[in-house]
């Protein structure tokens, strides 16, 4: 009788499977599934993976691929599979001429999906104040997944997500689960969800109080530009943090409302505030094949005083090209967010091409009209001589008004993959009203980016620019349009393309119209790439002369931003010089 509960043992034994020998791990292989995501979830999720390369003992190894089948089938129920069917197979080597078998094992996950879960019922409802809120109500019938769709977690707690901040967004401080429960019935692939939100009161919006150690009172109030009593919304909330932000005072900014001191269903609001490191020094070095070697350096105080007046200076020293430029900025808030300037640049130029000097005043109110675009409205003050390497100096004196604006929407300020960023200015000036020629000018230029697979992108780059005058020869270097140069048509130097004296000097035009294509390509998803583009352009008077220029480059993306090294050639001259070209940030 014991000898045959022995061999009765012995046979089970064999049905149910040898235990795995010890072994090393080498690699998991996922079959049956073409799902990217799922895969990797299978594989995050598996114990096996943790212990590649290593060898195991029998039976770690034997409770390894036991667990492998349930963590598989775990892994995919996110994805509405709760009921595929897994098989594990890790098939050991064959003996070798000394009778050692291979004791490297490469397991199988062979995955057969089955008939996913499928939502048979959806309650979702709120209750409450906010039962009638129409966006709300937007939201619960925009719920996913839908009745008769596959039950995915991941759509699931994306949807209930953007309900718990409408709840929020919209002031429904209070607001909280009533029912939070989904029934997964295996057998007959059905999922039932059933969701609810007591929503509690609607908030207004309370004082606001800044808590903050060194500006004026007052001062920071004046970016509060809603009513104290008007509906609670968030988007308030971060167009007050946007507003903070760009004053550039604070190193840290947290606005929070305050429902558990709110009166009469007002709650109050809570900024508090960390001043940023009140100075700022930059140093640079440069070199131009014109302007020869030099230094850059800058300083700005982010706040001169409590009433959060700023000042800045940037001065760039080379050989040949000297300009300083300051600038003093106070906080304005009436209309638009921005600020009053009143600045100064001094300029002078001794190159080859040209010796001029200038001094230019100027006042500006800026604002931002929205997120993306700012404008600029300025009044200039131009005193100008100039020379183009003959002897006897040209003058010029202009006051002007200039409308500028910049629109910029970019997925990323640093490397943009997606978007636009363009700029358009309009100055004017009148004879005998501060300036010796009437002229009015209008200059325009943009960028686009596309992204093209992972990283590559595709580069689209136009200016154009014109200039209505009286006196052509009264205008200075300064306002008159010329091309050439790493932003303009690479392939000829600074200022090459464009009119010229019998000196071989460019004066200058009074229009402008440049045109670029680039694209780029990153090795490998990493920081390094290289570029090929074609520029093409003219500054001209009458009649364009357009100039060609194609290169390479490479590229580098930087934590300050894309470093840029192209070097290009001119196609209308065969014997111009190859040009070398080195920027360095985004140049929105």
């Amino acid at each position: 009788m014991r000898l045959a509960t022995l061999a009765t043992l012995a046979v089970l034994f064999c049905i149910a499977g040898p235990a795995a020998a010890a072994g090393t791990i080498d690699k998991v292989v996922v079959e049956g599934i073409d799902d990217e995501l799922m895969i990797e979830n299978i594989n995050v999720a598996l114990t096996l993976n943790q212990s590649l390369g290593r060898r195991l003992g029998e039976s770690r190894l034997e409770y390894l691929l036991k667990e492998a089948e349930a963590e598989a089938r775990e892994a995919l129920e996110p994805f509405g599979y709760y009921s595929p069917t897994i098989t594990i197979d890790a098939p050991r080597g064959a003996a070798n001429a000394e009778g050692r078998i291979d004791d490297h094992i490469v397991v199988t996950v062979r995955v057969q999906l089955g008939e996913p879960v499928r939502v048979r019922h959806s309650d979702i409802r709120v209750e409450g104040e906010g039962a009638d809120d129409r966006y709300l109500q937007e939201d619960i019938a925009a719920f996913a997944p839908q009745p008769g769709a596959v039950f995915d977690h991941t759509t699931y707690e994306a949807s209930k997500l953007k309900i718990v901040q409408r709840l929020a967004e919209r002031g429904y401080l209070d607001a909280d689960f009533l029912d939070r429960k989904v029934e997964v019935t295996r057998a007959d692939r059905a999922a039932d969800i059933q969701l609810s939100w007591i929503s509690g009161i609607r908030y207004d919006m309370g004082p606001t109080t800044f808590h903050q150690d060194y500006f004026e009172p007052g001062l920071l109030e004046r970016l509060v530009y809603w009513e104290e009593g008007s509906y609670y919304h968030q988007g308030k909330l971060d167009r007050l943090r946007q507003s903070l932000v760009g004053l550039d005072y604070f190193s840290s900014i947290d606005i929070q409302p305050d429902p558990d001191n709110a009166v009469d269903g007002r709650v109050p609001i809570e900024v508090t505030l960390t001043r940023a490191k009140r100075t700022i020094y930059t140093y640079g070095i440069s070199y131009g094949s014109e302007s020869g070697p030099g230094v850059r350096t800058g300083v700005e105080r982010r706040y001169v005083n409590s009433r959060g007046h700023k000042l800045s200076a940037q001065l760039d020293y080379a050989q040949k090209r000297k300009q300083l430029t300051t600038l003093y900025r106070i906080p304005a808030f009436k209309w638009l967010d921005g600020w009053y300037g009143i600045g100064a640049t001094l300029y002078d130029e001794q190159t080859d091409y040209i010796d001029t000097r200038r001094v230019e005043l100027f006042a500006s109110r800026s604002g931002e009209v929205n997120e993306h675009l700012t404008a600029n409205v300025s009044l200039h003050t131009l005193r100008e001589r100039w020379r183009y390497g003959e002897p006897g100096y040209q003058y010029a004196s202009l006051t002007y008004p200039e409308i500028g604006a910049q629109y910029v929407n970019v997925d990323d300020r640093l490397f943009p993959r997606k978007g636009v960023v363009a700029s358009a200015a309009v100055r004017g000036g009148v004879e005998g009203v501060g300036s010796d020629a009437s002229f009015g000018q209008l200059h325009l230029a943009t960028t686009w980016h596309f992204g093209i697979g992972e990283v590559d992108r595709l580069l689209l780059r136009g200016e154009a620019g014109t200039t209505l005058t009286n006196d052509l020869f009264a205008m200075p270097p300064s306002l008159r349009f010329f091309a050439g140069g790493d932003r303009s048509v690479r392939g000829y130097a600074f200022r090459e393309v464009g009119p010229r004296l019998d000196n071989g000097y460019a004066v200058g035009a009074k229009h402008v119209l440049t045109g670029s294509v680039e694209y780029e390509h990153y090795f490998g998803g990493g920081p390094w790439g290289m570029a090929a583009f074609v520029d093409s352009g003219s500054a001209f008077d009458d009649t364009p002369d357009f100039k060609t220029g194609i290169g390479v480059g490479a590229r580098w993306r930087s934590p300050i931003g894309p470093v840029r090294v192209d070097i290009a050639h001119g196609l209308d001259d065969a014997d111009s010089a190859v040009q070398l070209y080195l920027s360095i940030g985004v140049g929105l």
